[in-house]
């Protein structure tokens, strides 16, 4: 799930407000536990989706605290995101407030939500890598995980069994060596694996794979690493991808790669595990014959393990101007613990705990994006990460790769210079 680091997150306003509260002083145990009212925002996600799991959390605190008010408003991706920086302002902020996991960074960095204590919440313990490390910024906790989607190979059965491959591969032998036999069939008008080039969540799987970063901290300072060899070797490979088997437009991002999909141009995608059945909907497949026909495996890599994906998701956190904090964490814990997670299982996501997802891989329904989510990366907790997303300085460095306008050594070097420039700024 892709969120944007939302720019307006530094507005001046919001930032003196919140410095007036004095950011980290209270951890949320003990303030606003006799608040008689509890705000929370979600996306319309939860009210379209999985209502009585909200219903469910709402009645397990009510019958602690009878009489409290609890009251809920849905918003859009970007339509919440606009409106929390304006109430950050204000003395009138929500008390939980739902966030993509890439968002968190920046609000973490500015001081907008309350510290939490993690062994509070069920299963923390277990928390998924990636989801875990969105909620963590300078050692302390500032939300709780509340679902992930992670990232899965799709490919054309049909495409791949004209050339005599009729079971998904294991290895990343396997997949080449399928994916040479198709591409010789159909010629170079097809990709064998439409793989946008500036899809950078995919581009750093490769170099996560190879034991690369795309930075790493020493004493408390971020420092670019995409020119270390184990990074080159991931770029290196990922240029391969797409040089050989990517045949469609290599400036282009990965907004429309199920559009593309399902015209029939591919025999196969690596993306989120909806893409591969949202392209074989009947609006979105103009050939016909992806319906019943595409088919979810685990992208395995180069280094002989599967390869590590992006974790998307979304966490819960609570604004440090909360009047209600031990409620809130109390409210989010209701919705985040076992019988929630049961819940928005059975409706396709993936836990926020490895113990549950573990569960996952034993039904064939769910085993693939439950094995594929076990070896996750994220983003790096840097204080300027944000300004290195608003800059697009990896999708422009992938782009001079896919098209040939730079080595990628070179590309590599500059985009590690662009990214020093920025990285320790908060």
């Amino acid at each position: 799930m892709k969120r944007k680091l939302i720019a307006a997150i530094g507005i001046a306003g919001m930032m003196v407000s919140i410095a007036a509260c004095g950011g980290d002083k209270d951890s949320g145990d003990s303030k606003g536990s006799e608040a008689k009212e509890l705000t929370v925002w979600l996306t319309v996600d939860a009210q379209n989706n999985w209502p009585v799991l909200v219903k469910a959390a709402d009645a397990a605190v009510l019958k602690k605290h009878p009489g409290l008010k609890i009251n809920h408003e849905y918003y859009g991706w970007p339509d919440k995101n606009a409106k929390l920086d304006a109430v950050l302002a204000t003395d009138k902020a929500p008390d939980v407030v739902e966030m993509g996991n890439t968002e968190m960074l920046g609000y973490m960095v500015k001081g907008a939500f309350a510290p939490l204590d993690a062994s509070k919440f069920d299963n923390s313990s277990a928390w998924l890598d990636g989801l875990k490390a969105s909620v963590t910024y300078d050692g302390k906790t500032y939300g709780v995980p509340y679902y992930a989607g992670g990232r899965v190979a799709n490919w054309r059965k049909d495409v791949f069994a004209k050339v005599g491959v009729k079971s998904t591969p294991k290895t990343y032998a396997e997949l080449t060596a399928a994916l040479d036999k198709v591409q010789k069939k159909e010629g170079d008008k097809f990709s064998a694996w439409y793989q946008p080039t500036r899809d950078w969540y995919a581009a750093m799987s490769f170099v996560y794979d190879a034991g690369g970063s795309i930075a790493v901290e020493s004493g408390g300072k971020w420092k670019a690493d995409l020119s270390s060899p184990e990074s080159l070797k991931g770029l290196n490979e990922f240029k391969t991808v797409i040089d050989k088997y990517m045949h469609g437009d290599k400036t282009k991002d990965e907004s429309d790669r199920y559009i593309v999909y399902g015209q029939g141009k591919s025999g196969m995608i690596f993306a989120p595990a909806w893409e591969g059945a949202t392209a074989a909907a009947k609006e979105n497949d103009k050939t016909g014959k992806l319906a019943g026909n595409v088919e979810n495996f685990v992208m395995p890599g180069p280094s002989g393990k599967n390869l590590p994906v992006f974790l998307g998701g979304s966490d819960l956190a609570v604004p440090v101007k909360s009047d209600a904090q031990a409620l809130a964490a109390e409210w989010i814990n209701a919705f985040t613990g076992p019988s929630g997670q049961k819940g928005l299982m059975a409706k396709g996501n993936l836990p926020n705990n490895k113990t549950d997802l573990a569960t996952l891989k034993n039904d064939p329904a769910t085993a693939v994006p439950a094995t594929a989510a076990e070896s996750n990366w994220f983003v790096p907790m840097a204080p300027g990460w944000g300004q290195v997303e608003k800059a697009q300085v990896l999708q422009n460095m992938l782009q001079s790769i896919g098209t040939g306008k730079k080595s990628v050594e070179d590309a590599a070097k500059e985009a590690d210079a662009a990214i020093d420039k920025v990285i320790n700024n908060s």
